[in-house]
């Protein structure tokens, strides 16, 4: 059973009003990302889905995957999209120190090397004391207004581009994930998601 809502609850933004979860904006403007690349069998494939429709986005990169392939990390700075820091290992934050989590967010920055510091937790999860330093850091910790659900096995390809099509807003950030796991639900929502909106008269931008 889906426990975790679609559209982030209003109340659950105000109870952590430190993480931005949307981008405060009258315009018709969505913010999609992209979490656990760079992965040789999706990612080039969302670049070119999102050249397509002049869409740009943030990708929340692991930093082992950036190390293993960084021909198409790269792919990802040429075109212009920004980048995120989604720790090296994909920690559960609740099930690691706050040293050792925070030592893994910064051996990733090192590889992302930019003075824009975005953080998103994997899961959406991390502990108080880490959240503080990270914070302290310099990073901005970026949270969702809406979730595809793309890597959920059990939500198909119809509900996922459901779950975003009847959530996203102005000012949205959507979480996708250009993962093997996700790729499925991904080919079919994503540039449908581009269509619909582009039609409605959206524009997609990268977090800065």
């Amino acid at each position: 059973m889906q426990i975790i809502p679609v559209k982030t609850p209003d109340f659950v933004k105000a109870l952590f009003p430190n993480f931005t979860w949307n981008i405060n904006t009258k315009n018709k403007e969505l913010y999609l990302t992209f979490d656990d690349g760079p992965t040789p069998e999706i990612t080039n494939w969302v670049l070119s889905t999102l050249k397509d429709f002049n869409a740009k986005a943030t990708f929340f990169c692991i930093g082992n995957n950036i190390e293993k392939h960084p021909d198409i990390y790269n792919n990802i700075l040429s075109q212009g999209h920004s980048i995120g820091n989604h720790t090296y290992n994909h920690l559960k934050g609740w099930k690691h120190k706050t040293r050792h989590y925070t030592e893994d967010v910064k051996r990733t920055q090192l590889l992302i090397n930019s003075n824009v510091k975005l953080f998103r937790p994997p899961y959406g999860k991390l502990k108080p004391r880490q959240s503080l330093q990270i914070q302290e850091l310099g990073y901005k910790i970026i949270l969702w207004d809406v979730l595809s659900f793309d890597w959920d096995k059990a939500v198909s390809k119809e509900k996922c581009l459901k779950n975003v099509t009847s959530a996203a807003n102005e000012g949205s950030i959507i979480v996708f994930h250009d993962s093997v796991k996700a790729s499925q639900n991904l080919i079919y929502t994503l540039p449908k998601v581009l269509e619909y909106y582009s039609k409605k008269g959206y524009c997609f931008k990268s977090l800065k």
